[in-house]
């Protein structure tokens, strides 16, 4: 297998509200609404939102409700970049996990959550490359 991640789907309570919140952030989908399910073209990978209920069923597996052990991470070039990002994501609603702040690790990151309880790590790492197009590497 190679070392690709082409999608991500989030299991979601409410797919319009989670529409109407991730259009605020800017992102657009060209889905049409009757599929029930939209995508977004997220860089080189597609993030979809999709009943979480169907997409347990989907995923052959049970629902427990609780976070499933995947956080998101969105790399920026500066901390001012992450300061901005934060306050986007907090006027379009969003619970803000962790104030943007130098890290342990050199960098400087937050977390916002979602309105479904998906964290997103929002961050700069002077550690990893960032093209321009935003595709991070690790040389």
């Amino acid at each position: 297998m190679e070392q690709r991640l082409s999608l991500i789907t989030l299991g979601v309570a409410d797919l319009e509200r989670s529409r109407r919140f991730y259009e605020a952030l800017g992102w657009r989908s060209d889905t049409d609404p009757g599929l029930g399910v939209f995508f977004f073209q997220a860089g080189g990978i597609v993030i979809a939102i999709w009943s979480r209920e169907e997409l347990a069923a989907d995923s052959c597996v049970s629902d427990s409700g609780g976070w499933g052990g995947v956080t998101l991470a969105h790399n920026l070039h500066s901390g001012t970049q992450v300061d901005e990002l934060i306050e986007e994501a907090r006027a379009a609603g969003a619970k803000i996990g962790r104030e943007p702040a130098v890290t342990e690790w050199g960098g400087y990151s937050g977390v916002f959550i979602d309105p479904d309880g998906h964290p997103w790590e929002i961050a700069y790492n002077p550690h990893w490359g960032l093209t321009a197009e935003g595709d991070v590497s690790l040389d």
